[in-house]
Protein backbone atom coordinates (compact mmCIF):
# COMPACT_ATOMS: atom_id res chain seq x y z
CA UNK A 1 0.00 0.00 0.00
CA UNK A 2 0.86 3.71 -0.63
CA UNK A 3 2.25 5.45 2.66
CA UNK A 4 0.58 8.13 3.39
CA UNK A 5 2.17 11.39 2.64
CA UNK A 6 2.93 13.97 5.33
CA UNK A 7 3.94 16.67 2.51
CA UNK A 8 0.74 18.10 2.75
CA UNK A 9 1.07 20.62 -0.74
CA UNK A 10 1.08 16.96 -2.24
CA UNK A 11 -2.23 16.30 -1.44
CA UNK A 12 -3.77 19.54 -2.23
CA UNK A 13 -2.18 20.37 -6.04
CA UNK A 14 -2.79 16.46 -6.82
CA UNK A 15 -6.48 16.05 -7.64
CA UNK A 16 -5.62 19.48 -9.80
CA UNK A 17 -2.78 17.86 -11.54
CA UNK A 18 -4.54 14.20 -12.38
CA UNK A 19 -7.06 16.69 -14.09
CA UNK A 20 -4.51 18.50 -16.04
CA UNK A 21 -3.36 15.40 -17.50
CA UNK A 22 -7.19 14.05 -18.09
CA UNK A 23 -7.52 17.56 -20.17
CA UNK A 24 -4.78 17.26 -22.20
CA UNK A 25 -4.14 13.62 -22.98
CA UNK A 26 -8.03 13.61 -23.99
CA UNK A 27 -7.64 16.20 -26.25
CA UNK A 28 -4.42 14.79 -27.74
CA UNK A 29 -6.56 11.39 -28.44
CA UNK A 30 -8.86 13.52 -30.42
CA UNK A 31 -6.09 14.70 -32.15
CA UNK A 32 -4.78 11.62 -33.60
CA UNK A 33 -1.72 11.22 -31.38
CA UNK A 34 -0.83 7.72 -30.44
CA UNK A 35 2.69 7.69 -28.50
CA UNK A 36 0.48 8.40 -25.26
CA UNK A 37 1.65 8.37 -21.53
CA UNK A 38 -0.77 6.53 -19.44
CA UNK A 39 -2.38 8.96 -16.98
CA UNK A 40 -1.61 9.16 -13.51
CA UNK A 41 -4.02 9.06 -10.65
CA UNK A 42 -4.05 11.54 -7.60
CA UNK A 43 -3.14 9.10 -5.19
CA UNK A 44 0.24 8.10 -7.17
CA UNK A 45 0.57 11.69 -8.31
CA UNK A 46 0.33 12.24 -4.06
CA UNK A 47 2.78 9.53 -2.88
CA UNK A 48 5.97 10.64 -5.23
CA UNK A 49 5.24 14.15 -4.55
CA UNK A 50 5.63 13.59 -1.41
CA UNK A 51 8.77 11.36 -1.74
CA UNK A 52 10.40 13.81 -3.75
CA UNK A 53 10.15 16.45 -1.30
CA UNK A 54 11.69 14.45 1.14
CA UNK A 55 14.28 13.44 -0.96
CA UNK A 56 15.12 16.67 -1.48
CA UNK A 57 15.74 17.79 1.81
CA UNK A 58 18.85 15.19 1.97
CA UNK A 59 22.28 15.36 0.84
CA UNK A 60 24.57 13.06 -0.15
CA UNK A 61 28.27 13.13 -0.32
CA UNK A 62 27.34 16.79 0.74
CA UNK A 63 25.21 17.66 -2.56
CA UNK A 64 21.20 17.89 -2.70
CA UNK A 65 19.89 15.57 -5.29
CA UNK A 66 18.86 16.77 -8.65
CA UNK A 67 16.54 14.12 -9.84
CA UNK A 68 13.97 13.79 -13.26
CA UNK A 69 11.46 10.90 -12.56
CA UNK A 70 8.74 9.84 -15.26
CA UNK A 71 5.71 8.08 -14.46
CA UNK A 72 5.50 5.13 -16.89
CA UNK A 73 6.47 1.39 -17.12
CA UNK A 74 9.52 0.12 -18.82
CA UNK A 75 7.46 -1.01 -21.79
CA UNK A 76 6.39 2.52 -22.63
CA UNK A 77 9.98 3.92 -23.15
CA UNK A 78 12.54 3.26 -25.76
CA UNK A 79 15.89 1.35 -25.10
CA UNK A 80 15.22 1.94 -21.25
CA UNK A 81 17.92 0.75 -18.89
CA UNK A 82 16.31 -1.64 -16.37
CA UNK A 83 17.47 -2.44 -12.97
CA UNK A 84 17.93 -5.98 -12.37
CA UNK A 85 16.51 -5.75 -9.14
CA UNK A 86 13.44 -2.76 -8.69
CA UNK A 87 13.64 0.16 -5.55
CA UNK A 88 11.23 1.19 -3.84
CA UNK A 89 10.62 4.90 -4.13
CA UNK A 90 11.83 5.95 -1.25
CA UNK A 91 13.40 9.07 -0.02
CA UNK A 92 16.44 7.35 0.47
CA UNK A 93 16.77 5.33 -2.64
CA UNK A 94 16.23 8.36 -4.93
CA UNK A 95 19.33 10.51 -3.10
CA UNK A 96 21.44 7.32 -3.50
CA UNK A 97 20.35 7.23 -7.10
CA UNK A 98 20.52 10.94 -7.77
CA UNK A 99 24.29 11.41 -8.66
CA UNK A 100 23.69 9.08 -11.49
CA UNK A 101 21.04 10.37 -13.55
CA UNK A 102 22.35 14.06 -12.45
CA UNK A 103 22.69 14.78 -16.63
CA UNK A 104 19.69 16.58 -17.98
CA UNK A 105 17.39 14.55 -20.64
CA UNK A 106 17.96 11.34 -18.32
CA UNK A 107 14.77 10.37 -16.23
CA UNK A 108 14.32 7.73 -13.19
CA UNK A 109 11.14 5.77 -14.12
CA UNK A 110 9.11 4.97 -12.14
CA UNK A 111 5.74 2.34 -12.12
CA UNK A 112 3.29 1.47 -9.52
CA UNK A 113 2.65 -2.59 -8.96
CA UNK A 114 0.21 -3.81 -6.23
CA UNK A 115 -0.21 -0.47 -5.38
CA UNK A 116 3.53 0.25 -4.27
CA UNK A 117 5.49 2.55 -6.47
CA UNK A 118 9.22 1.40 -7.35
CA UNK A 119 12.11 2.86 -9.53
CA UNK A 120 12.44 0.25 -12.27
CA UNK A 121 15.68 2.19 -14.10
CA UNK A 122 16.21 5.06 -16.46
CA UNK A 123 15.38 6.18 -19.61
CA UNK A 124 15.99 8.96 -22.28
CA UNK A 125 13.00 8.54 -23.97
CA UNK A 126 9.33 9.26 -22.79
CA UNK A 127 5.64 9.01 -24.37
CA UNK A 128 3.86 12.35 -25.16
CA UNK A 129 2.39 14.06 -22.23
CA UNK A 130 4.18 11.75 -19.79
CA UNK A 131 3.97 12.63 -16.11
CA UNK A 132 7.20 14.28 -15.25
CA UNK A 133 8.69 16.11 -11.65
CA UNK A 134 12.05 17.39 -10.58
CA UNK A 135 13.73 18.04 -8.35
CA UNK A 136 15.68 21.27 -8.65
CA UNK A 137 16.81 22.56 -5.21
CA UNK A 138 15.79 21.75 -1.94
CA UNK A 139 12.18 22.17 -1.25
CA UNK A 140 11.74 23.00 -4.63
CA UNK A 141 9.94 20.56 -7.26
CA UNK A 142 8.61 21.14 -10.65
CA UNK A 143 5.73 19.43 -12.37
CA UNK A 144 5.67 18.97 -15.98
CA UNK A 145 4.67 16.64 -18.66
CA UNK A 146 6.65 16.05 -22.27
CA UNK A 147 5.46 17.79 -25.26
CA UNK A 148 3.30 16.03 -28.05
CA UNK A 149 6.07 17.24 -30.51
CA UNK A 150 9.19 16.10 -28.18
CA UNK A 151 10.97 19.41 -28.97
CA UNK A 152 12.34 21.80 -26.60
CA UNK A 153 11.06 22.69 -22.95
CA UNK A 154 8.39 20.47 -20.89
CA UNK A 155 5.34 22.01 -20.06
CA UNK A 156 5.03 23.17 -16.54
CA UNK A 157 1.83 22.20 -14.30
CA UNK A 158 3.03 23.29 -11.04
CA UNK A 159 5.62 24.62 -8.76
CA UNK A 160 6.08 23.49 -5.20
CA UNK A 161 8.37 25.46 -3.02
CA UNK A 162 8.20 23.94 0.78
CA UNK A 163 4.85 25.73 1.83
CA UNK A 164 4.03 27.55 -1.33
CA UNK A 165 2.09 26.44 -4.24
CA UNK A 166 2.07 28.11 -7.77
CA UNK A 167 -0.78 26.58 -10.02
CA UNK A 168 -0.13 27.42 -13.70
CA UNK A 169 -2.69 29.19 -15.30
CA UNK A 170 -2.50 28.32 -18.72
CA UNK A 171 -5.73 29.90 -20.14
CA UNK A 172 -4.70 33.11 -17.68
CA UNK A 173 -8.43 32.88 -16.05
CA UNK A 174 -7.32 34.42 -13.15
CA UNK A 175 -7.36 37.80 -15.08
CA UNK A 176 -10.78 37.32 -17.37
CA UNK A 177 -12.08 40.41 -15.27
CA UNK A 178 -9.54 42.46 -17.22
CA UNK A 179 -9.78 41.79 -20.95
CA UNK A 180 -6.99 44.72 -21.86
CA UNK A 181 -4.74 42.36 -19.87
CA UNK A 182 -5.95 39.16 -21.48
CA UNK A 183 -5.54 40.81 -25.11
CA UNK A 184 -2.17 41.91 -24.37
CA UNK A 185 -0.59 38.82 -23.12
CA UNK A 186 -1.68 37.52 -26.70
CA UNK A 187 0.61 39.35 -28.19
CA UNK A 188 3.50 37.98 -25.85
CA UNK A 189 5.72 34.48 -27.20
CA UNK A 190 4.48 32.65 -24.09
CA UNK A 191 4.92 28.95 -23.70
CA UNK A 192 1.55 28.31 -22.32
CA UNK A 193 0.13 29.51 -25.62
CA UNK A 194 2.28 26.71 -27.92
CA UNK A 195 1.98 23.90 -27.01
CA UNK A 196 2.54 22.08 -29.74
CA UNK A 197 4.80 24.05 -31.70
CA UNK A 198 8.40 25.13 -31.85
CA UNK A 199 8.59 28.57 -29.89
CA UNK A 200 11.81 29.56 -30.64
CA UNK A 201 12.18 33.03 -27.95
CA UNK A 202 10.82 30.58 -24.96
CA UNK A 203 13.72 27.63 -25.88
CA UNK A 204 16.21 30.99 -26.29
CA UNK A 205 14.75 32.18 -23.03
CA UNK A 206 15.39 28.83 -21.46
CA UNK A 207 18.89 29.06 -23.20
CA UNK A 208 19.26 32.32 -21.49
CA UNK A 209 18.53 31.19 -18.08
CA UNK A 210 21.20 28.41 -18.42
CA UNK A 211 24.39 30.50 -18.26
CA UNK A 212 23.29 32.07 -15.07
CA UNK A 213 24.77 35.45 -16.04
CA UNK A 214 21.66 37.05 -16.53
CA UNK A 215 20.98 38.88 -20.29
CA UNK A 216 18.65 41.06 -22.33
CA UNK A 217 17.73 40.31 -25.34
CA UNK A 218 15.60 42.71 -27.91
CA UNK A 219 13.21 41.99 -30.54
CA UNK A 220 12.90 44.23 -32.86
CA UNK A 221 10.44 44.05 -36.43
CA UNK A 222 12.19 43.00 -39.85
CA UNK A 223 13.27 45.85 -41.72
CA UNK A 224 12.70 48.79 -38.74
CA UNK A 225 15.27 51.28 -38.31
CA UNK A 226 13.74 53.81 -35.59
CA UNK A 227 15.25 51.32 -32.53
CA UNK A 228 18.53 52.88 -33.20
CA UNK A 229 17.09 56.18 -31.78
CA UNK A 230 17.21 54.05 -28.05
CA UNK A 231 20.67 52.13 -28.33
CA UNK A 232 24.09 54.42 -27.94
CA UNK A 233 26.33 54.28 -30.81
CA UNK A 234 28.73 53.15 -32.48
CA UNK A 235 27.42 49.50 -31.76
CA UNK A 236 30.12 47.64 -29.55
CA UNK A 237 29.68 44.28 -31.63
CA UNK A 238 27.59 44.60 -34.87
CA UNK A 239 27.05 40.96 -36.64
CA UNK A 240 27.51 41.34 -40.92
CA UNK A 241 26.33 40.05 -42.27
CA UNK A 242 23.26 39.08 -39.77
CA UNK A 243 23.72 35.61 -38.21
CA UNK A 244 20.66 33.88 -39.74
CA UNK A 245 21.20 30.39 -38.78
CA UNK A 246 18.18 29.97 -36.63
CA UNK A 247 15.97 31.77 -39.64
CA UNK A 248 17.39 29.56 -42.20
CA UNK A 249 16.56 26.20 -40.09
CA UNK A 250 12.74 27.71 -38.94
CA UNK A 251 11.92 28.88 -42.92
CA UNK A 252 13.24 24.81 -44.29
CA UNK A 253 9.73 23.06 -45.66
CA UNK A 254 8.50 20.61 -42.73
CA UNK A 255 8.95 17.88 -45.24
CA UNK A 256 12.07 18.43 -45.98
CA UNK A 257 13.11 18.05 -42.26
CA UNK A 258 15.10 14.75 -40.71
CA UNK A 259 13.48 15.70 -37.24
CA UNK A 260 16.13 14.68 -35.12
CA UNK A 261 18.93 16.48 -37.08
CA UNK A 262 17.08 19.23 -37.29
CA UNK A 263 15.91 19.72 -33.88
CA UNK A 264 19.71 19.17 -32.80
CA UNK A 265 20.97 21.58 -35.38
CA UNK A 266 18.17 24.43 -34.01
CA UNK A 267 18.98 24.07 -30.46
CA UNK A 268 22.83 24.36 -31.88
CA UNK A 269 21.88 27.91 -33.54
CA UNK A 270 19.57 28.75 -31.01
CA UNK A 271 22.39 28.16 -27.97
CA UNK A 272 24.79 29.96 -30.19
CA UNK A 273 22.80 32.90 -30.05
CA UNK A 274 21.69 32.03 -26.68
CA UNK A 275 25.52 32.35 -25.50
CA UNK A 276 25.93 35.70 -26.69
CA UNK A 277 23.43 37.30 -24.38
CA UNK A 278 26.10 36.58 -21.62
CA UNK A 279 28.28 39.47 -23.06
CA UNK A 280 27.02 43.09 -20.82
CA UNK A 281 24.91 44.62 -22.98
CA UNK A 282 21.58 44.18 -25.02
CA UNK A 283 21.54 41.54 -28.03
CA UNK A 284 19.53 42.72 -30.87
CA UNK A 285 17.54 40.39 -32.78
CA UNK A 286 14.82 40.25 -35.52
CA UNK A 287 11.49 38.77 -35.65
CA UNK A 288 12.74 36.57 -37.98
CA UNK A 289 15.57 35.53 -35.52
CA UNK A 290 18.46 37.26 -37.24
CA UNK A 291 21.05 38.08 -34.94
CA UNK A 292 22.42 42.02 -35.55
CA UNK A 293 24.56 42.72 -33.13
CA UNK A 294 25.42 42.11 -29.42
CA UNK A 295 26.69 43.94 -26.31
CA UNK A 296 24.72 46.75 -27.04
CA UNK A 297 23.89 49.95 -24.84
CA UNK A 298 20.41 51.33 -24.31
CA UNK A 299 19.13 54.68 -24.16
CA UNK A 300 16.00 56.50 -23.87
CA UNK A 301 15.07 58.02 -27.05
CA UNK A 302 15.81 61.87 -27.12
CA UNK A 303 11.84 62.07 -28.80
CA UNK A 304 10.80 60.05 -25.57
CA UNK A 305 10.37 60.68 -21.24
CA UNK A 306 11.16 57.77 -18.68
CA UNK A 307 8.66 55.16 -17.88
CA UNK A 308 6.96 55.61 -15.23
CA UNK A 309 4.61 52.73 -14.56
CA UNK A 310 4.37 49.18 -15.94
CA UNK A 311 1.67 46.36 -15.04
CA UNK A 312 3.53 43.38 -14.07
CA UNK A 313 1.39 39.26 -14.26
CA UNK A 314 2.24 36.24 -13.25
CA UNK A 315 0.61 32.92 -15.15
CA UNK A 316 -0.85 31.55 -12.16
CA UNK A 317 -3.73 30.43 -10.31
CA UNK A 318 -5.29 33.26 -8.52
CA UNK A 319 -2.42 36.31 -9.74
CA UNK A 320 -3.21 39.49 -9.77
CA UNK A 321 -2.28 42.45 -12.09
CA UNK A 322 -0.04 44.89 -10.44
CA UNK A 323 0.83 48.62 -11.45
CA UNK A 324 4.18 49.63 -9.96
CA UNK A 325 7.26 51.78 -11.61
CA UNK A 326 9.46 49.75 -13.37
CA UNK A 327 12.79 50.50 -10.93
CA UNK A 328 10.36 48.31 -8.44
CA UNK A 329 10.18 45.52 -10.91
CA UNK A 330 14.19 44.89 -10.90
CA UNK A 331 17.63 46.11 -12.24
CA UNK A 332 18.94 48.10 -14.72
CA UNK A 333 18.44 45.79 -17.72
CA UNK A 334 14.95 45.63 -16.26
CA UNK A 335 14.62 49.10 -16.35
CA UNK A 336 16.32 49.52 -19.65
CA UNK A 337 13.84 46.80 -21.28
CA UNK A 338 10.94 48.80 -20.09
CA UNK A 339 12.48 51.91 -20.91
CA UNK A 340 12.83 50.37 -24.20
CA UNK A 341 9.83 48.99 -25.02
CA UNK A 342 8.16 51.97 -23.95
CA UNK A 343 10.37 54.28 -26.83
CA UNK A 344 10.01 51.51 -29.33
CA UNK A 345 6.57 50.15 -28.98
CA UNK A 346 6.13 47.48 -31.91
CA UNK A 347 9.75 45.89 -30.26
CA UNK A 348 9.74 43.08 -27.92
CA UNK A 349 12.32 42.79 -24.71
CA UNK A 350 13.37 39.57 -22.97
CA UNK A 351 14.99 39.73 -19.54
CA UNK A 352 16.89 37.29 -17.58
CA UNK A 353 18.03 37.75 -14.07
CA UNK A 354 21.58 36.09 -12.39
CA UNK A 355 18.36 34.66 -9.80
CA UNK A 356 16.83 32.66 -12.23
CA UNK A 357 14.15 35.28 -12.91
CA UNK A 358 12.68 35.88 -16.39
CA UNK A 359 10.58 38.99 -17.74
CA UNK A 360 8.92 39.43 -21.03
CA UNK A 361 8.40 43.42 -21.55
CA UNK A 362 5.86 44.10 -24.62
CA UNK A 363 3.66 47.22 -25.27
CA UNK A 364 0.10 46.83 -24.30
CA UNK A 365 -2.01 49.37 -26.54
CA UNK A 366 -5.23 48.26 -24.79
CA UNK A 367 -3.72 49.74 -21.49
CA UNK A 368 -1.34 52.25 -22.90
CA UNK A 369 1.51 51.37 -20.74
CA UNK A 370 4.75 48.93 -21.06
CA UNK A 371 3.11 44.95 -20.03
CA UNK A 372 5.68 43.16 -18.02
CA UNK A 373 5.17 39.38 -17.67
CA UNK A 374 7.03 37.35 -14.98
CA UNK A 375 7.49 33.82 -16.91
CA UNK A 376 10.41 32.09 -15.01
CA UNK A 377 7.89 29.81 -13.15
CA UNK A 378 7.05 28.50 -16.81
CA UNK A 379 11.15 27.70 -17.33
CA UNK A 380 11.87 25.75 -14.39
Amino acid sequence: MLSEPTYIAARIVAQTIELHFEKHLAAARQLGWRHLAIKPQAHVIEAIIDVAFWASLRREEGRSPQISIALLPPEQASQPLIFGKQLRLTPHNLTKLAPAVESPGIHLGVWYEDDELHVWGTTLVIPDICFVLEVIEPGLLVIKHSRIDGFGKFLNIAVLKGDQIKIIDADNSSLANCPALINSLLGMPLPIFFNDSVNVLVELAASMRTHKRGGLVLVIPEGSSSWHDSIIHPLSYPVSPVFAGITELMQQNPADRVKSTWQEALRRAIDIVGGFTAVDGATIISRQYELIAFGAKIARSEMSTPVDQIVTTEPVADGIAEFIHPGQNGGTRHLAAAQFVYDQRDAIALVASQDGHFTIFAWSPQLQMVHAHRIDILLL
